[in-house]
C-alpha cells in the first residue's frame, strides 16, 4: 500500500477491514450462487424480472445499511420493477460515495451451448459459473462485501457509501436509473462509480461512451406460393437486400476512428430477426430484423438514423414494399473528464493496492453511467472482469470479487 495518503481512520484498520473481506470468501461465493438462482431475465427479452431478486437482496441489505429504500416502477406490463438504495452514514453525510449496479440480466440463450444449468451456479477453477455472475452480478457482490466489511470494522466511512441495486439497465433503464433520476438521491458533488465493464486486471477505467441507436426494420411484401413467386413480394430479399445496403453505407460515410475508443471506429451490426413464415414453400410477405449502432461522438446520432430512414425511403419506392424504420432505444454518447475527482481517486487506489496506473479510455457498451454524466455528475466504470457477459458459461471469478471489493472499501475509507 502506498504512503502519504491520510486515512480517517488508522492504517492497521484498513488493513484490518481487507482482511475481513478476503476471510469472507465462502460467503462471498455463496451469497452469489443464491443470487444466480434467482432468476432476473429482463422482461424486454421475455423474462419475469428482478422482483424476487430484488426482495431477497433488499434482507441482504438490511443487514448492513443504515437504512434502506425501495423505489418500484411499475411497466408497461404491469410488472413492478424494483430499485434498491442501501446508505451506511459516513463522517461526512453531505455527500455520498455511489457503488450502482444492475439485478436484471440478459437471457440465458441456446442451453446446449451451456457446460452446466445457468441458474445453478457452479464452482471451477476459482470460477462461478452462471448466468449474470459477471453481468452485473459481481458489481452487487462486490459492492455488499466491501461495505459489510466496513460495517464489521465498526468505522464509518469518509463519506456516505451507497449501494444502488438498479433494474431494467439491460434494455435501457426507463424503469431503473432513470426512474432513480427523478427522486433527487444524487448530488453534483456525489463519486459515482458503476461495476459494469473492465478488463481482466483492472487497469482500464471507463470515463466515455458511444452513442447508441437500436432500430426495428419491418419490410412489408406480398406472401404468394414459393413455385410462383410473379405472383409475391418477397419482404426477406428485399430486407435482406436494404440490410447489406445500409451496412456498407454506414461503414464508408461514418469511418472516423478514435483511439479513445475500443473498438476505436463507430459499428453497425445486423442482430435479431424475426420469424416470418413457419414453412419453407412460402415467400414471406413480411420480415422483420433489427440494426445495432454504436456511434462514435463525432457523430450526431440523429443523422445516422436519418440516413436509414433515407434508404429505406428510396428502396420503398425502388422495390414497392413498404420499408419501416423504428426506433427502439437511442442514447447520446456521453464522457466523463479524465482529471475529475471520481477518476483520480480510482486511479490512486489502484495503484496503490494493485501497483497499476491504470488508462482511460471508451466503449461501444453502454451502463448507467452515461446517465449520470448527461445530468452533470462525473461517472467512472470499473471492475476486474473477463470479457464473457451475454455468454455461455459466462462466469466471475472469485479472486476478482474479492480484490475489487477492496478496492471500493479503500474508496470508501480514504
Amino acid at each position: 500500500m502506498g504512503e502519504g495518503f491520510i486515512f480517517p481512520i488508522t492504517l492497521p484498520v484498513m488493513n484490518n477491514i481487507l482482511r475481513k473481506i478476503e476471510e469472507m470468501q465462502n460467503e462471498i461465493v455463496d451469497f452469489t450462487k443464491r443470487m444466480i438462482s434467482i432468476k432476473a431475465v429482463n422482461p424486454a427479452f421475455g423474462g419475469k424480472g428482478e422482483e424476487t431478486r430484488a426482495e431477497w437482496l433488499e434482507k441482504k441489505l438490511k443487514e448492513i445499511c443504515d437504512e434502506v429504500k425501495r423505489y418500484d416502477a411499475m411497466d408497461e406490463n404491469g410488472l413492478k420493477r424494483p430499485n434498491l438504495v442501501g446508505i451506511i452514514f459516513g463522517e461526512n453525510r453531505e455527500r455520498t460515495l455511489w457503488i450502482i449496479s444492475h439485478m436484471d440480466t440478459v437471457p440465458e440463450g441456446d442451453l446446449s451451448l451451456w457446460t452446466h444449468n445457468p441458474y445453478e451456479p457452479v464452482v471451477k477453477d476459482g470460477k462461478i459459473y452462471g448466468r449474470g455472475t459477471l453481468d452485473d452480478g459481481q458489481g452487487i457482490v462486490t459492492s455488499y462485501f466491501a461495505a459489510k466489511a466496513i460495517v464489521g470494522s465498526k468505522k464509518r466511512p469518509k463519506y456516505n457509501l451507497g449501494l444502488v441495486f438498479v433494474a431494467d439497465e439491460e434494455a435501457g433503464s426507463r424503469y431503473g436509473v432513470h426512474y432513480l433520476m427523478d427522486k433527487n438521491l444524487f448530488m453534483r458533488n456525489d463519486l459515482i462509480v458503476v461495476p459494469d465493464s473492465g478488463n481482466s486486471d483492472g487497469s482500464f477505467i471507463e470515463i466515455a461512451e458511444k452513442g447508441a441507436a437500436w432500430l426495428k426494420i419491418t419490410t412489408l411484401g406480398k406472401q404468394a406460393h414459393a413455385s410462383m413467386p410473379q405472383l409475391g413480394l418477397n419482404a426477406h430479399r428485399i430486407a435482406m437486400k436494404f440490410a447489406l445496403k445500409v451496412d456498407e453505407y454506414l461503414h464508408k460515410k461514418y469511418s472516423l476512428r478514435d483511439p479513445l475508443f475500443e473498438p476505436p471506429e463507430s459499428t453497425f451490426e445486423i442482430t435479431k430477426k424475426e420469424k416470418n413464415v413457419g414453412n419453407i414453400n412460402t415467400i414471406p410477405g413480411t420480415d422483420v430484423f433489427y440494426f445495432d449502432f454504436r456511434i462514435l461522438p463525432h457523430y450526431n446520432v440523429d443523422d445516422v438514423i436519418d440516413d436509414v430512414k433515407k434508404i429505406a425511403k428510396d428502396m420503398s419506392e425502388e422495390t414497392g414494399a413498404k420499408i419501416n424504420v423504428d426506433i427502439v432505444q437511442k442514447s447520446d454518447p456521453s464522457k466523463t473528464d479524465g482529471g475529475s475527482e471520481v477518476v483520480l481517486k480510482l486511479k490512486n487506489a489502484l495503484r496503490d493496492l494493485r501497483g497499476i496506473d491504470a488508462k482511460i479510455g471508451g466503449i461501444g457498451g453502454g451502463t448507467v453511467a452515461a446517465a449520470f454524466r448527461r445530468i452533470g455528475i462525473p461517472a467512472v466504470v470499473w471492475m476486474t472482469a473477463d470479457d464473457v457477459e451475454h455468454q455461455p458459461d459466462e462466469f466471475c471469478r472469485i479472486k476478482n470479487c474479492i480484490e475489487d471489493a477492496k478496492v471500493f472499501a479503500y474508496l470508501a475509507m480514504r
